[in-house]
């Protein structure tokens, strides 16, 4: 493992724990070069997913993409980069017990099914960007939805 600090070749473990349920592996390093300490996670790869775009399009899966889009959504909430965490590990146990390829409006369904138990602020963003709300009535609809 390259240090991220001098990129020194030469590191050492200092403590391994499991975390995320068993589902990945959080390690202490330390670089004999520098000493400097970092945090390293090894975490189960996952079948490559292919995401198929409402245009029939299809493109690998992105987790930094579906990061970025909660995050959208998450901005200047009380969110955690945890809770962020755990919503995209939970997102993707689900979507690898789909298949091979997934259409993005299921992966949209599914982030709006879990912002909406995370933060309903950020479920109110997300679902406007990606139902197109096109005026006030079709998101007061939605807000209706939210309330009942």
């Amino acid at each position: 493992m390259k240090c991220p600090n001098c990129n020194g070749k030469h590191t050492r473990v200092l403590d391994s724990r499991e975390t995320n349920e068993g589902n990945a592996i959080r390690r202490r390093r330390t670089c004999q070069n520098c000493t400097y300490r970092f945090t390293t996670f090894e975490r189960i790869e996952h079948k490559h997913m292919i995401v198929v775009k409402r245009n029939e399009a299809r493109e690998p899966y992105s987790r930094e993409k579906v990061e970025k889009g909660i995050w959208r959504a998450c901005e200047k909430r009380p969110v955690t980069q945890a809770q962020v965490d755990d919503l995209i590990r939970i997102l993707e146990e689900k979507w690898q017990n789909y298949g091979k390829e997934i259409p993005s409006e299921m992966i949209g369904e599914y982030i709006m099914d879990e912002l909406k138990k995370l933060d309903e602020v950020a479920y109110i963003r997300f679902a406007s960007v990606y139902r197109h709300f096109k005026d006030v009535e079709s998101f007061q609809k939605e807000l209706e939805k939210l309330k009942e």
